[in-house]
């Protein structure tokens, strides 16, 4: 078993690497680096775009989440698209009208130098923590699949799987990330298919019984409205769905990047609204496997893990068979390296255009500085892996959406507050303000549940964002001028 998925994971990297090839051999410059030198098909990017957002995580995590919390996960994917509508009518309008490499030029712009820095601080940590925590928990999955049978260390598979994930990207970057990211969809959609129709074919059911299970299933439930308190409310769930993409994509370097190779800025929006439009049927897709998954398991009486992630891996491995196993390995190799090449790529660009400033520089520097920058947050992204691995934190979903919340808070403050209201700043206040609006959400938080016990869900976001846009209104100068029209 361990050779077969070792020889899947070869024949795959030789195919990304070649498809970087034929791309970087055209042009590897900063431009198409970081921009795609603005040329990339909408399309194109919108299909590896729904492979970026699903990650390998969603692979594993989402399918197992269906036993403890039902379908309800459908609530916050259906308030994921009225998101992706305000991104691609609010905020890509805005970017192209700037020309932006980097997003979070806007807010220099519109503050000033620490609101820029600290905006674009806060996306590297972010983007660091979840990338890292994705790309974790394939990690260990194929860890325990392959290299623990080889008595490889888990550091030695970490360190190799990035040196992959770097040897594609670190000549065209963005440019070829666009092209390796659909294929890596494509190969990811397959190879969910495949899976639920062997599970299907494996309880001899046909296509009109699949339905009935999952209908007919007590874990079929996806809205809830009669429990305020839950953390699966339909009105916490959808509300935060929205506010999530906002933050995570609208806001987030790493996904508007590939938005920002699209020729035009008409062609962003399609790309926007056809790859928010493909996220809800997927994510079904997703918790349908789940509930086949549960009903195989009570079928054939199987004892499932604790620990919901490992559902899946558990099943593939040991009962569903080799066909299941093999699409099972490509699902999440390409899920977790289309998420983590495009971190890596974003990370590197947010550093080098906000940190560095490689704009100003001569095209050779610059191009060379990009190039130790790429390799740096490598290693920055390794040690992350590594050090979630030493601390063991297992239930890596819901982890990375609340970490999100904390830090991506500020942002959404910032950026409403620079779109929505017409007033400056005090600028140099501005990394307090945003330091301090997460540390109060945390205190309210552990407040509501020792007084009330209530448990605040993703909802923290929006106090987190609202807590720093009454902040910078404390900031306010007199007179009240932006410093640019853009609003």
């Amino acid at each position: 078993m361990g050779t077969s998925i070792l020889v899947i994971i070869a024949v795959y990297f030789a195919v990304l690497l070649l498809i970087s090839h034929i791309v970087s051999t055209k042009d590897s410059n900063n431009d198409a680096f970081f921009l795609g030198n603005k040329k990339s098909p909408w399309y194109i990017v919108a299909i590896g775009m729904l492979g970026d957002s699903i990650s390998g995580v969603t692979f594993v995590s989402v399918p197992g989440m269906v036993g403890q919390f039902d379908m309800t996960y459908m609530q916050m994917v259906l308030g994921f698209f009225p998101g992706y509508l305000i991104v691609a009518f609010v905020l890509l309008p805005l970017y192209y009208k700037l020309n932006l490499t980097s997003i979070y030029g806007y807010l220099q712009q519109r503050f000033g130098l620490f609101s820029y820095k600290t905006g674009a601080s806060f996306f590297i940590l972010s983007r660091i923590v979840g990338a890292a925590s994705k790309l974790y928990l394939i990690v260990l999955i194929l860890q325990t699949l392959v290299f623990d049978q080889w008595h490889v260390p888990f550091y030695v598979t970490v360190i190799v799987i990035v040196v992959l994930i770097w040897t594609y990207t670190h000549r065209s970057g963005m440019k070829t990330i666009v092209w390796t990211d659909a294929l890596q969809t494509i190969c990811l959609l397959a190879a969910l298919g495949l899976i639920i129709w062997q599970v299907a074919s494996k309880m001899g059911l046909d296509i009109s019984q699949v339905a009935d299970t999952i209908q007919s299933s007590r874990h079929s439930r996806i809205f809830v409205f009669d429990d305020w308190v839950s953390k699966q409310n339909f009105f916490k769930q959808f509300f935060s769905g929205i506010l999530i993409v906002i933050v995570m994509t609208g806001l987030d370097q790493n996904m508007m990047q590939k938005n920002l190779t699209c020729k035009t800025l008409k062609d962003a929006q399609k790309n926007m609204v056809s790859y928010g439009f493909g996220f809800i049927p997927m994510n079904y897709l997703f918790l349908s496997l789940g509930i086949l998954l549960l009903a195989f398991a009570s079928q054939y009486g199987i004892t499932l893990p604790d620990n919901p992630d490992q559902i899946l891996p558990m099943l593939a491995t040991e009962y569903l068979g080799m066909p299941v196993l093999i699409c099972f390995t490509i699902g999440i190799i390409a899920a977790s390296f289309s998420n983590a090449d495009s971190a890596l790529t974003s990370l590197t660009t947010s550093v080098c255009i906000d940190l560095l400033d490689v704009e100003k520089k001569e095209v050779k520097e610059a191009k060379k500085i990009r190039g130790k920058v790429h390799l740096l947050v490598c290693i920055v992204f390794l040690l992350a892996i590594l050090f979630i691995d030493h601390i063991n934190k297992t239930s890596i979903l819901d982890t990375i959406y609340k970490a999100a919340s904390y830090t991506y808070g500020p942002l959404l403050g910032l950026f409403f507050f620079g779109l929505f209201t017409k007033i400056n700043i005090k600028d140099r206040f501005v990394p307090v303000v945003c330091i301090l609006a997460p540390l109060l959400s945390y205190a309210l938080e552990y407040t509501l549940l020792h007084t009330l016990e209530y448990r605040v869900g993703y909802e923290i976001l929006l106090l987190n964002g609202l807590l720093t846009a009454a902040g910078l209104f404390l900031l306010s100068k007199k007179g009240n001028e932006i410093k640019v029209g853009l609003n």
